[in-house]
C-alpha cells in the first residue's frame, strides 16, 4: 500500500477527511487505508463509520490494525503513542 491510497487524520474537522476518502475512491482505488495516532484514533474510526454508513454503503472495513508506536520526546526521552490503521475496500 503507497502512501497516495493512504488518509492521514489529524486536526482538522471530521467531513474534510470523509471527502479525502471519497475522493480516493471516485480517483479509482479499490483500497483505502486511515491511518492515525493518539487522539486523532476516534476521529479516523468516525471517518471509518460515517464513510460507510452514509455515503458508501458498497464499502468494507477490511482490516484493523492496532499498534503502540515509540516516539522521541522534546526531554531526550521517549514517549509511547497508540495507533490505528483501518482498510476500506470498495465491494463493487
Amino acid at each position: 500500500m503507497d502512501d497516495e491510497n493512504t488518509v492521514f487524520i489529524g486536526s482538522k474537522e471530521t467531513m474534510n477527511y470523509v471527502m479525502a476518502v471519497l475522493e480516493q475512491f471516485n480517483r479509482g482505488s479499490d483500497e483505502i487505508v486511515i491511518k492515525a495516532r493518539g487522539r486523532a484514533i476516534s476521529k479516523a474510526v468516525d471517518v471509518a463509520e460515517i464513510t460507510k454508513n452514509r455515503f458508501m454503503e458498497a464499502a468494507d472495513i477490511t482490516n484493523i490494525f492496532t499498534d503502540t508506536e515509540e516516539l522521541d520526546d522534546e526531554g531526550g526521552g521517549s514517549t509511547n503513542v497508540s495507533s490505528i490503521e483501518i482498510t476500506m475496500e470498495n465491494q463493487e
